[in-house]
């Protein structure tokens, strides 16, 4: 039974789970936008947008938290030193699902997730 289960499945084990929604993050993180399923979209955006509020606390403790869930010091530090910073005044809703349309081989539902732009400060 699936009672109080609140992660998608995306028909994989966990280990592999694991490793796509990883492997997507730094994808989206490095490209700032990329193009997948969206239901993979959408628990991508959930993992990334945690990552993101994370690092405005900008210490070690979360430079090391991020290091230990994306395996990249390169990444933790982009989003701690150029991500992070863009959405201070912002209290979530740092990426944006556009749908697309099905794919051609299995007809699945496409959609792109990006960053959304973002105000830059007037002096």
């Amino acid at each position: 039974m699936r009672h109080r289960k609140k992660n998608k499945v995306l028909d994989r084990k966990r280990s592999q789970r694991d490793a796509l929604i990883l492997s997507q993050a730094k994808s989206l993180l490095i490209h700032e936008k990329i193009v997948t399923t969206i239901v993979k979209a959408k628990v991508l955006r959930s993992f990334v947008e945690k990552l993101i509020t994370k690092g405005k606390k900008k210490n070690l403790a979360t430079t090391r938290y991020l290091i230990k869930k994306l395996h990249s010091p390169k990444l933790a530090k982009k989003i701690t030193d150029v991500i992070s910073p863009r959405y201070k005044t912002r209290n979530g809703g740092y990426t944006r699902i556009i749908k697309l349309n099905r794919r051609v081989g299995d007809n699945a539902l496409k959609a792109k997730i990006e960053f959304v732009e973002y105000e830059k400060e007037t002096k």
